[in-house]
């Protein structure tokens, strides 16, 4: 019940309804439905369709059961798409990134996973507009980490040498580090080579 003690709030006042209406329409004390909301103890397992019933919503929503099948079926989406990238079916990890946007169109770790499969698959321009718009909405620093290293050597790969040169200047350190690829990017390196870079960056191995 990792979500119980925010949702019974979040639906309680969604629905416009005081701590002690709910305790009203249960039988109990308001009191006990206050310890409820903040996380000193559990409603018993038998009150649990009775708030669902009162919030219009299912168990499972109330108890976030919505929420963990989500993360799960993000993370089989980026399995799946990671499986195909390192298989080199670039194509294919792109199309379940395509349309898993579809279905979540805001989701910036499926615009980021978009972008890479874009960038190993040779699609360079739009690599680099799907990494620079989940960027800009994306909270997981490992991941963002990552693009913006891969986004250097897509710069780079496009003719962007500005770009690519004021992006690295902005990294941290290891492997994705402005100590690591700004000598890189004054290598002028080939194409080839670039490719291989975003391999290395992407899907930490060599091509």
């Amino acid at each position: 019940m990792l979500y119980l003690t925010e949702n019974l709030k979040k639906y309680r006042t969604e629905k416009g309804l005081t701590q002690e209406d709910v305790a009203e329409a249960l039988g109990i004390t308001p009191q006990s439905v206050s310890r409820w909301e903040r996380g000193e103890c559990c409603p018993d397992i038998l009150f649990l369709p009775a708030l669902a019933n009162l919030f219009e919503i299912s168990v499972d929503m109330l108890i976030g059961m919505d929420v963990i099948r989500a993360d799960e079926t993000y993370y089989t989406i980026h399995q799946k798409a990671n499986a195909a990238q390192h298989r080199g079916d670039y194509a294919a990890a792109a199309a379940l990134y395509r349309e898993a946007l579809l279905v979540y169109p805001n989701r910036p770790d499926m615009m980021l996973g978009l972008a890479g499969a874009l960038a190993l698959g040779g699609k360079y321009a739009d690599a680099i507009r799907w990494a620079e718009k989940g960027l800009v909405r994306s909270e997981n620093e490992k991941q963002n980490a990552t693009m913006r290293a891969a986004l250097c050597f897509l710069y780079l790969r496009s003719g962007q040498l500005d770009k690519a040169h004021r992006a690295a200047s902005r990294l941290p350190h290891a492997r994705e580090s402005r100590e690591e690829i700004l000598p890189l990017i004054a290598e002028c390196r080939t194409p080839d080579l670039i490719d291989a870079d975003l391999h290395r960056i992407l899907l930490g191995e060599e091509k």
